[in-house]
């Protein structure tokens, strides 16, 4: 079978007992994804840095697709948390990369007043693979060499 896209286990997670991303109905366009260890995010204050909670996987696609990460929809209303970069962008050459082997993880803020406990294996957030369009003056040659934000 040819690999085209999909979730694998990061280095590092291999016995951390990680469930791979699915979708709960037919026609849900993101899998849900869940936290790979307990996480605590602290109720925000100005000049606080987001939290990074781990998933402990990484996706494989296609080299004209991109992984997009999307906040529950429940997340702000229920437990104030938002996401740092309003959507997470996973390209492809992010996958094995040698920083961090393609690791996703989600950037978040908390709005509450209380800090917020997340659970090892509860629902954070959803991907949603898609393809994507360049322009005709494209020239992008550059290559990655590292992991997140490696890019500038």
């Amino acid at each position: 079978m040819d690999k085209k896209r999909g979730f694998e286990i990061a280095k590092g997670f291999e016995d951390a007992k990680i469930n791979l991303p699915k979708r709960s109905t037919k026609n849900s366009a993101g899998y849900d994804i869940e936290a790979a260890e307990d996480t605590v995010i602290p109720s925000f204050k100005l000049g606080l840095k987001p939290t990074f909670v781990k998933t402990g996987l990484k996706a494989y696609m296609e080299s004209d697709e991109v992984l997009i990460l999307a906040n529950r929809s429940s997340n702000p209303g229920k437990k104030g948390l938002i996401l740092a970069n309003s959507i997470g962008v996973v390209d492809s050459d992010y996958y094995e990369n040698p920083d961090n082997d393609g690791h996703i993880m989600f950037a978040f803020y908390n709005i509450k007043d209380e800090d917020i406990k997340i659970k090892k294996g509860e629902r954070i957030g959803q991907g949603i693979f898609q393809k994507y369009l360049i322009t005709d003056n494209d020239l992008a040659k550059g290559e990655r060499t590292g992991g997140f934000g490696s890019t500038n």
